[in-house]
């Protein structure tokens, strides 16, 4: 049966002079009930950190075992098996690097240290990812040291398995068992015919910390002579032929973009993407978006690493910063590759989720500290873990069960056209077939068409690849329960997202039973199907719910007085869901902007400011302006997450629209003379009611979402 393993963002990496710990950052350090919370998925074994940065970072020979003592105590009464690591793609503490000659004996240090205080541990890969660290740190100059020449690179490289030798002869004085699970990434290389050496070379390079714990850099390599040019000596190499550390299993960590391709065609890539070797200049970019991909899945990658070596394989990382639905069809993908490879007869015993608490800064490369975050398994924006979607796929896998899905009926976007950014590069492949789509055609239904919200829901699901039934009001009246029925009863939505609804705030005040009948018995008649036939149901609120009067933002759970008549709808309508479908997620937002329509209110005032009209805007009127695109994908995140009751996702930022929309003049260089404050809108909205979230604020800052929109929008403002 295959194994599932669990695993944290445990990098401890240095740039320059300052250590970046995601330990720290995702408060995994502080948090031992995370372990109950892995557990409680069905996880027995665990990449367990204990990292040499954290747990002796003064001096090689004074440790700190606090985190070590109280995690492996815990992991152990919970039956979770831990695989120690003590490097993760770091430099060591400030004592030593990897450049350092003492480097491998003080990590050996370390580890015996350890292995005396814990002889029980059985499992370990002591450094994550030599190859790439070296790379990293000694080729591209992003980690501390900061070298880029290939010298370094090698010494680093030599350094990192001296020491994993040195670490798992240690470990083994105290538990003879003890075994070796080496990891690095085996991203495949492609190119052009003319830089076809270049990828030859690389495709070797890549296996090279395998190649030399195995034993296997000899003078028959291909890489030998390379080696003996850039600075490691015949008796370094031969040293590892006579003395190997072979590792019990062979751990791959491998990511969407870790294919790459080569072209010396640098008009075709932007500059940032221009490189070279010394010899030639290139482009080295993401296979995927030119479509190389194709011939190195993650099933032909590890079926390629079982027959170079033959040694037991995991997958020991499998993460995507994506959205939701994408992160569950990449675990999917590779999850179904295991299990179709032990059918081939490959020894492969586990794939590893990675990461359960999501990781920060990798955008960067974790090459800067900007906090940047992408959730995994578990989601921490909200200050404790909340499990998402994933945690649910996890819970079935680790009982043996199959997981299913809708949004697994597509393919990830990595199989779909979009994936291509420059133009594609024909290799002989076959590319037919690439978007999978299953026959099942299980789809959302999406109201309020044509409205903005509904038109806005319906472009990021098509982006994101997930079915969807667009309904307008012409082809249902949703005012009508037995129409509803016999509608729903022929399409058999999974889920239905409500974006439908009277919104004409001013009008409702004098036509209150046309207002209601939008947003109260459309309401009731869907929640009364999606109870019955026990379908998702998400439904969009608003600000309005709410008396204006206080002078703190609206949180979930703060009291509801709506001073209008849509208020009140909107008030009602969740009531009603309240009672009878507590399952639904409601999504209450504010005053929406957006590339994709001209009517709302910045749009409509940049238009008017660049034909040189002058323009007066609500001064007096405090909202949380929302980007709509973002609000979608956090919405439908939620969604898919199976979150209910009341969520406000809305820019935490408490303005009037006049300073906001002097904002997008700033941004747009506008001449600020051309827009005047004045008094808010017509009828009884409130006067003030931004919006914040006490269960979490998953919605970036406004700064951001202006510059978002800045870049889609589709009409040029600038004069």
């Amino acid at each position: 049966m295959l194994e599932l393993w669990g695993g944290v963002e445990c990098t401890i990496n240095r740039v320059d002079n300052e250590y970046l710990n995601q330990l720290r950052k995702s408060g995994h350090d502080e948090r031992s009930e995370d372990l109950k919370l892995f557990s409680e998925l069905g996880l027995r074994t665990l990449r367990f950190p204990i990292i040499w940065e954290q747990h002796a970072p003064d001096s090689p020979e004074e440790f700190d075992w606090t985190f070590a003592d109280e995690r492996l105590s815990l992991a152990r009464s919970l039956g979770i098996r831990p695989i120690v690591g003590f490097v993760h793609h770091g430099s060591g503490p400030l004592y030593t690097d990897l450049l350092d000659e003492g480097f491998p004996q003080k990590l050996e240090l370390f580890a015996r240290a350890f292995a005396e205080r814990y002889p029980w541990v059985d499992a370990y890969t002591p450094i994550n990812e030599p190859l790439t660290t070296a790379r990293f740190s000694g080729l591209y100059g992003c980690w501390y040291p900061h070298r880029r020449d290939n010298t370094s690179f090698l010494r680093m490289l030599l350094h990192e398995c001296l020491a994993t030798r040195a670490v798992m002869n240690a470990v083994r004085v105290f538990n003879p068992s003890a075994e070796f699970i080496q990891t690095d990434d085996l991203g495949k290389i492609f190119s052009t015919r003319f830089l076809a050496y270049q990828a030859e070379f690389e495709n070797h390079r890549r296996w090279l910390s395998f190649d030399l714990l195995a034993g296997r850099v000899d003078s028959d390599h291909a890489l030998y002579a390379f080696c003996l040019k850039n600075g490691l000596t015949a008796d370094e190499l031969s040293d590892f032929v006579h003395s190997p550390c072979v590792p019990d299993m062979i751990g791959i960590n491998h990511y969407v973009t870790s294919n790459r391709f080569l072209d010396e065609r640098l008009e075709r890539y932007p500059k940032h993407v221009h490189g070279g070797n010394g010899r030639h200049y290139y482009a080295d970019i993401e296979a995927v978006r030119v479509g190389a991909e194709i011939v190195s899945s993650p099933k032909e990658l590890l079926r390629e690493a079982w027959e170079r070596y033959r040694i037991p394989l995991a997958v020991t990382e499998v993460h995507l910063g994506c959205t939701r639905e994408e992160q569950l069809r990449w675990l999917k993908e590779v999850w179904d590759a295991a299990l179709a490879l032990q059918t081939e007869g490959v020894d492969i015993r586990a794939v590893t989720a990675w990461s359960l608490l999501g990781a920060y800064d990798w955008n960067s490369l974790v090459t800067r500290n900007d906090g940047v975050y992408e959730s995994g398994v578990f989601d921490l924006r909200g200050g404790k873990p909340r499990p998402t979607q994933l945690a649910h796929m996890l819970t079935a896998l680790s009982k043996g069960e199959d997981y299913d899905h809708p949004v697994l009926d597509c393919g990830g976007w990595w199989q779909r056209p979009e994936r291509l950014l420059y133009p594609s590069v024909n290799l002989g492949v076959d590319t037919c077939g690439e978007l999978k789509v299953s026959a099942k055609k299980r789809v959302v239904l999406i109201t309020g068409a044509p409205g903005k919200l509904a038109m806005a829901l319906s472009y990021v699901c098509e982006r994101r690849a997930i079915p969807f039934r667009l309904l307008t009001r012409r082809e249902l009246d949703l005012r009508h329960p037995q129409k509803v029925r016999s509608f729903l009863g022929e399409l058999h939505p999974w889920a239905i997202i409500h974006a439908a609804g009277y919104s004409d705030v001013e009008r409702a005040q004098t036509e209150r039973e046309e207002c209601f009948g939008d947003n109260v018995l459309s309401t009731l008649h869907l929640a009364e199907y999606c109870a019955e036939h026990h379908v998702k149901f998400l439904n969009f609120s608003s600000e309005h719910v709410f008396d204006g009067l206080s002078r703190d933002a609206y949180v979930e759970s703060s009291e509801k007085n709506p001073q209008n008549v849509y208020g009140t709808s909107q008030h009602e309508a969740e009531k009603i869901l309240q009672n009878i479908l507590p399952s639904a997620l409601t999504v209450r937002t504010s005053t929406l902007f957006g590339p994709w329509d001209e009517d709302n209110i910045l749009t409509s005032v940049l238009r008017c400011v660049t034909q040189g009209e002058m323009t007066v805007v609500p001064s007096d009127f405090i909202v949380s302006p929302t980007y709509i695109p973002e609000l979608c994908d956090v919405a439908l995140d939620l969604f898919l997450d199976d979150e209910k009751g009341v969520w406000h996702l809305a820019h935490d930022t408490a303005i009037d629209w006049a300073s906001f929309v002097r904002l997008a003049f700033t941004r747009y260089g506008l001449d600020h003379g051309l827009l005047r404050g004045g008094q808010r809108l017509a009828g009884q909205r409130p006067a003030y009611a931004p919006l914040r979230s006490e269960r979490a604020q998953l919605m970036q800052p406004l700064e951001s979402a202006m510059e978002n929109f800045y870049r889609d929008c589709r009409i040029n403002f600038q004069k």
